[in-house]
């Protein structure tokens, strides 16, 4: 009887600590002298910091795309609204809608909308064809296929001056190889500078040639991603090649191919370096009779050359909404293809 009360008055040992705590972790606990608000503190702390690092980390690129990107969009907004010279940045007088209306107004402006919207289906339609062929190649065992990927990729990595250098001297008027070879045909030349056709299609002949493996290789990776048992299927069911693409690659490959050409449309409204090294000494004008001057030029023309950075602005938010006006078409066809699928 004695001995049993002697056990209930000790204290329990580490061995009968309860199930699951630590053998003298209360005891080390206070031995260490800890005081009571620092777990409380660190705990805080560290709560704070697993919900401010995510923000920490992205905060660099919105502080950039703020810096480059926002802050300068609406002050090109503020400008459009105002009669400003490039002579005097100090001196702004309001104009209200001024310069849009002149803009609707501006027959340079029609004309370079026109021009925009011509080299852009010249240039996106061919190129989009060409890269879903060759990345339709590309998709099967080929000898070199590395190789031949990185050849793809190589106008790409090609600066805009070097390749519009190149195409300059193509299409040049005397000694050119594109004049050299319509006359091997038994054409006559072509004066590619001053023709309106002919200078839109060398324009877009450059973009063609430095997009068209870019896309080949966004083409490419979808296609591998599309699960082989649908050809094997199409396969068994007698489906040939082409009818295997026709009906089983292009069906999958439609949101690429959306976004594809809702990016080639946005860089063909913002067409800017080939057409003006392409023009040379004319080339911020598009040609004598601004027979490839695009929107992007005429934005520098008007900007740059002439000093109105009130019109400038302008043709750049009208650019913009162009481009808002692109994106919402892409959002509603988009939708609608996934309902429908």
């Amino acid at each position: 009887m004695t001995s049993s009360k002697q056990a209930l008055a000790q204290p329990a040992s580490s061995a009968d600590a309860a199930p699951g705590s630590q053998p003298g972790a209360a005891r080390g606990a206070r031995g260490r002298g800890a005081p009571a608000g620092a777990d409380s503190w660190r705990s805080r702390l560290y709560r704070w910091d697993m919900k401010a690092s995510p923000y920490a980390f992205i905060a660099p690129f919105f502080i950039l795309f703020g810096a480059f990107s926002l802050v300068p969009l609406l002050y090109t907004a503020w400008y459009s609204l105002h009669d400003v010279q490039l002579s005097s940045l100090d001196r702004q007088t309001w104009a209200g809608l001024d310069n849009y209306k002149n803009l609707w107004a501006s027959d340079f402006f029609w004309t370079a909308l026109k021009n925009t919207f011509t080299i852009g289906v010249i240039s996106t339609v061919p190129q989009l064809l060409a890269a879903l062929g060759l990345a339709h190649l590309l998709n099967y065992r080929l000898r070199g296929s590395t190789v031949w990927r990185v050849v793809m990729l190589t106008p790409y990595a090609t600066s805009v001056a070097a390749a519009t250098l190149v195409f300059t001297l193509l299409y040049s008027w005397d000694g050119g190889m594109v004049n050299w070879i319509l006359h091997f045909f038994g054409m006559d030349p072509v004066n590619w500078r001053e023709s309106d056709w002919g200078s839109q299609f060398a324009v877009s002949s450059i973009v063609i040639w430095r997009w068209t493996g870019y896309n080949a290789l966004i083409y490419l990776a979808a296609m591998q991603a599309i699960p082989t048992d649908l050809y094997e299927s199409a396969a068994l069911d007698g489906a040939n090649r082409w009818q295997q693409f026709r009906h089983v690659t292009i069906p999958q490959l439609r949101p690429t191919i959306l976004f594809t050409v809702v990016v080639s449309t946005i860089g063909a409204t913002q067409l800017f370096g080939e057409p003006l090294l392409f023009g040379g000494v004319s080339g911020s004008k598009g040609g004598s009779e601004h027979q490839y001057q695009t929107l992007g030029l005429y934005m520098y023309d008007q900007g740059w050359i002439i000093g109105n950075l009130g019109k400038a602005s302008a043709i750049a938010w009208s650019m913009f909404l162009i481009l808002v006006i692109v994106a919402v078409v892409n959002m509603l066809f988009t939708r609608r293809l996934r309902k429908s699928q």
